[in-house]
């Protein structure tokens, strides 16, 4: 199965210096006058903590850099710590609102304009500072947190779960996001994947982190910087396979969406190659097991789109993210050059709680009787613009063609998530598929007919895929077809989280793993989820899936991805299923161009 080139990370963007001291907006449900202390609202105390006085990180010599995981957490007490992150549309900026909750009750406050610029996190928000053995200072530099990052209970009698999202997402188009750090808490402060390697060479160092001015002033917290010792060791695959050795430790990742995603993130193949690189990789690591050399460390998955930790690797351009603790997953050998999705869950030796969810279940047996469609909240299926928009060629199956790839995502704005049901009759190909609808304590009310399902058999693919769940079009500059993809049916999986503002928004969907969401062959049923608040991205980069541009003339397209394109699903809204990017095509055959415009205020190809 070919692997594909892995098409561009968010890149974040750059933040200007934020003034403190200009004043706080404070919405109306919070006085503006400054309360006695007898009146003022509880609000979370938090804290920067070192888990420990000491860490060890490698630094391998095939591709040398250490990975600054200090393990400091930040700490929320006297309440949890979250944050409602908004744009009201692509033509508005993203704003951040301080949730305080006492009991029943629900205050807000508005941060201030411009901290936030995207998603993924508060930029700037931890001052890292390292100094060698003779108190030289050989780094410096500050990183952004994710309140959804890596997270543990700090005492016994805290939340046995976090009710926040697992990461932050990162697609471009997201629209709201929820940051939290729960009571009792703490989310580790490294940012992960955003966090570029450094060059330190392997000795003793002095690492101190403090939480920045600008963020101790705008929530409380005490400067109280933390010193951790660090080791840096340099070492190679070839000297501990040669030493019969297991590595100890390799470079965690924590999880940084999103990813979650959220990045968001398309199944390895939502796309063309729907394969599980972590089946592929597994073979060589094992082999290595057998032979009595040391078994690789199991991968890192890289980050999502931020729905949850997912086991999808390459599902539209960004990889899936590392589950929620960063010692559950090991860096794998850099020569390799490849990342697959780590083996988590709970097992002897690794409690981390993100064990594969196991598939939703179908109902028992199809459904019978009269079809209905009752008065209760449905779905609402809504197309984000497309991304990750490229020019290829045919790759060894078409040579000599050009072709437009992209990422689509299709979401469910809600109130209720969209249910299908496919049932097979013996001895037939297709199943039929069933829309469910449910009331507002959960009890199934209803269904109608909606389509059918298929079976792919290709390699990597291998799952049921539901017709007629969206549709993707080239149109010309008067809006009017001009090309339409090939691709048609779909697996249903909550790989990005688009919006967890809107109501009834599931901050923990089930079915983020395509290997659990869609079925074997031999299966008699399946259950397809999208949750409200998250969306599926399929990356279209296989000819027959993307465009075939090559006898197109030079000029302005729109590329359209349609929800829902025949109507068939039972949505509250019919009338916001498309979704159109507009993209300037240019050069000759074999050497196609793509420009990209921003939309509105996204500036992301």
């Amino acid at each position: 199965m070919m692997t594909r080139p892995q098409q561009g990370r968010t890149h974040r963007l750059t933040r200007p210096s934020i003034a403190i001291a200009a004043a706080v907006a404070v919405t109306a449900g919070v006085v503006a006058a400054a309360p006695d202390a007898k009146t003022a609202e509880p609000t979370p105390k938090l804290s920067l903590i070192a888990a420990s006085t000491s860490v060890t990180l490698d630094s391998w010599k095939d591709d040398p850099g250490v990975y600054l995981d200090l393990g400091t957490y930040l700490t929320s007490e006297n309440g949890a710590f979250e944050l409602k992150v908004t744009r009201k549309s692509y033509k508005d900026p993203v704003v951040a609102t301080q949730v305080l909750r006492n009991g029943k009750k629900t205050t807000t406050k508005a941060l201030p304009a411009g901290l936030v610029k995207d998603f993924s996190g508060l930029p700037g928000f931890a001052q890292v500072s390292v100094t060698d053995a003779a108190g030289k200072t050989v780094l410096k530099q500050t990183e952004a947190f994710c309140p959804n990052n890596a997270s543990g209970r700090i005492r016994p009698d805290a939340p046995a779960q976090s009710k926040y999202p697992q990461s932050c997402p990162v697609n471009p188009f997201t629209l709201g996001s929820v940051w939290g750090v729960e009571n009792g808490w703490a989310s580790n402060t490294y940012a992960g994947y955003y966090a570029k390697p450094v060059q330190l060479a392997a000795g003793t160092y002095t690492a101190k982190i403090s939480v920045t001015k600008k963020y101790r002033d705008l929530f409380g917290i005490a400067n109280k910087p933390q010193t951790v010792k660090v080791t840096v060791r340099e070492r190679s695959w070839e000297e501990e396979e040669g030493s019969g050795s297991a590595p100890r430790s390799a470079a965690p990742q924590s999880a940084k969406s999103a990813a979650g995603t959220q990045g968001h993130a398309g199944h390895a193949g939502h796309g063309g190659h729907e394969g599980h690189q972590r089946a592929a990789d597994a073979p060589a690591a094992s082999a290595h097991a057998a032979h009595g050399a040391p078994a690789r460390p199991e991968a890192p998955a890289a980050r999502t789109t931020g729905a949850a930790p997912t086991f999808n690797v390459g599902h539209g351009p960004y990889p899936p993210a590392p589950p929620a603790l960063p010692w559950a997953l090991k860096k794998e050998s850099l020569q390799r050059q490849a990342f697959s999705a780590a083996k988590v869950g709970d097992r002897p030796g690794q409690t981390d709680g993100s064990r594969q969810a196991p598939g939703a279940k179908a109902n028992a047996k199809r459904p019978t009787g009269k079809a209905t469609v009752p008065d209760v909240p449905k779905p609402d299926l809504r197309s984000l613009p497309a991304y990750g928009i490229t020019v290829s060629d045919g790759y060894e199956d078409v040579p000599g063609k050009d072709y437009l790839a992209f990422s689509a995502n299709v979401w469910n704005a809600g109130p209720a998530k969209l249910v299908v049901d496919g049932f097979r009759s013996p001895g037939k190909e297709l199943m039929d598929a069933y829309q469910y609808f449910y009331d507002s304590n959960g009890k199934q009310v209803g269904y109608t007919p909606t389509g059918t399902m298929e079976w792919d058999p290709r390699p990597g693919h291998e799952h049921w895929h539901f017709t007629d769940f969206a549709s993707y079009r080239l149109l010309k500059a008067d809006k009017k077809e001009s090309v339409r993809s090939g691709k048609e049916a779909f697996c249903l999986a909550n790989t990005d989280a688009v919006d967890y503002t809107v109501k009834n928004a599931n901050w923990h969907p089930g079915n983020t793993d395509l290997s659990t969401a869609c079925g074997q062959e031999n299966s008699i049923s399946v259950r397809e989820v999208l949750d409200v608040g998250s969306g599926d991205t399929y990356t279209q980069d296989l000819p027959g899936q993307s465009f075939d541009i090559t006898g197109l003339p030079n000029g302005t397209y729109y590329i359209q991805v349609l929800a829902n394109p025949e109507n068939r699903l039972k949505e509250t809204n019919h009338k916001n299923n498309s979704a159109l990017r507009k993209v300037v095509l240019g050069g000759k055959k074999g050497a196609r161009t793509v420009k990209v415009p921003a939309h509105e205020l996204v500036n992301a190809n």
